[in-house]
């Protein structure tokens, strides 16, 4: 093995699933931020409600970041979770300035392109997906 060669089978795929599993909880924080304020929410930031657009948003990065931290559904949630964070994106952090360092949007932007990213890439053999596909007789990588 090079350095420019693909790492062997099955260090991608456990990889993929310790990236998803570690993302995904501390994706997690951002909603429990919004839904219960803890961890608090950022001094002058006003109370959010939680049928509001806001409120909606914590509650898809909890139970979304809960089911991607499981890899359950990972595809079909980590679409939906990589339109909230463009749109979280273009709403909240684009208008303020064009450059993500400046609006303070480069963890929408990382959180949107990790999540398209499982939606091609899938959970890794870690996960209640791949659990569920070996159970039907799909061949992974181990």
């Amino acid at each position: 093995m090079t350095i420019f060669a693909p790492a062997p089978a099955p260090w991608p795929s456990r990889m993929l699933s310790v990236f998803r599993i570690v993302a995904g909880a501390l994706f997690i924080s951002f909603g429990t931020m919004k839904i219960f304020g803890y961890p608090p929410i950022p001094p002058g930031s006003p109370p959010i409600v939680l049928m509001s657009q806001m409120g909606i948003g914590g509650l898809l990065e909890v139970f979304g970041g809960i089911l991607i931290t499981l890899g359950l559904f990972t595809r079909p949630v980590a679409f939906v979770l990589a339109g909230e964070m463009a749109v979280a994106y273009f709403q909240f952090h684009f208008p303020q300035s064009f450059f993500p360092t400046t609006n303070m949007g480069t963890p929408a932007i990382m959180y949107c392109f990790f999540f398209l990213y499982l939606v091609f890439a899938g959970a890794g053999v870690w996960s209640v997906d791949a659990a569920i596909a070996r159970r039907r007789g799909a061949v992974l990588d181990r």
